[in-house]
């Protein structure tokens, strides 16, 4: 064996294969969410933890959806992430309606604690 190589039949020479590592998420751990709505449809930008926003628009909410039916979206797009690419689960809480712009809702993502059995 030479260092992380194995000779194979006298000639080839094949690394050997570490445990299959798994790329960094392209989503940091979500913080908050900015939701806007606007004539063409339902915005979000997604708030990391790490600093980064992620914006977009709301995927099957239609532009002239309830306030409520957006929000329930935006919550289970943001599960949905923390989930797949953190293995995390999240719990989103929206400010009360005073501190809020006309159109625009903010919510805060906080981590679950792990189930001790997980």
């Amino acid at each position: 064996m030479l260092g992380a190589w194995t000779r194979l039949d006298g000639f080839m020479v094949r690394r050997k294969r570490n445990e299959k590592r798994r790329s960094p998420s392209p989503f940091g751990v979500p913080s908050g969410i900015v939701l806007l709505a606007t004539p063409e449809g339902w915005r979000h930008t997604l708030l990391t933890e790490e600093g980064g926003m992620h914006c977009g628009r709301l995927a099957n909410v239609p532009f002239n959806a309830d306030p409520a039916e957006a929000r329930a979206a935006a919550v289970a797009m943001v599960v949905a992430l923390a989930y797949d690419f953190h293995d995390v689960g999240v719990d989103v809480t929206w400010e009360p309606e005073p501190l809020r712009e006309p159109e625009s809702w903010t919510a805060q993502v906080t981590a679950l604690p792990n189930p001790p059995n997980a």
